[in-house]
């Protein structure tokens, strides 16, 4: 059968493979208040384009978040909703809460 060291080792190799499991998948998560989950009629249009196309139509953004993980996404402010990239292309356009 298996020595006692031999399972020490498969044991110890196991919870190492886990901590490095756990080390990688954790990611940085961006929340959204349900209420503001709404898209936004007036931009919709904006899905797929380039920054610099927004900012070409939009003007520059009243706050800039991110960018975070892998793809990187990030979250450009303006008046009455957010638009989302991930890297440089619009994911989505979301309403702000209103209340």
């Amino acid at each position: 059968m298996f020595s006692t060291s031999i399972l020490r080792n498969l044991t110890l190799a196991g919870l190492v493979g886990i901590a490095i499991s756990a080390s990688v998948a954790q990611a940085e998560t961006i929340e959204v208040p349900v209420g503001s989950q709404g898209q936004v009629a007036e931009a919709t249009h904006l899905r797929g384009k380039k920054q610099d196309q927004v900012t070409q139509e939009l003007g520059e953004p009243l706050n800039i978040q991110g960018p975070v993980g892998v793809p990187a996404i990030s979250r450009w402010e303006y008046g009455a909703f957010y638009v989302y990239f991930e890297n440089d292309r619009v994911l989505h356009t979301v309403a702000k809460h209103q209340g």
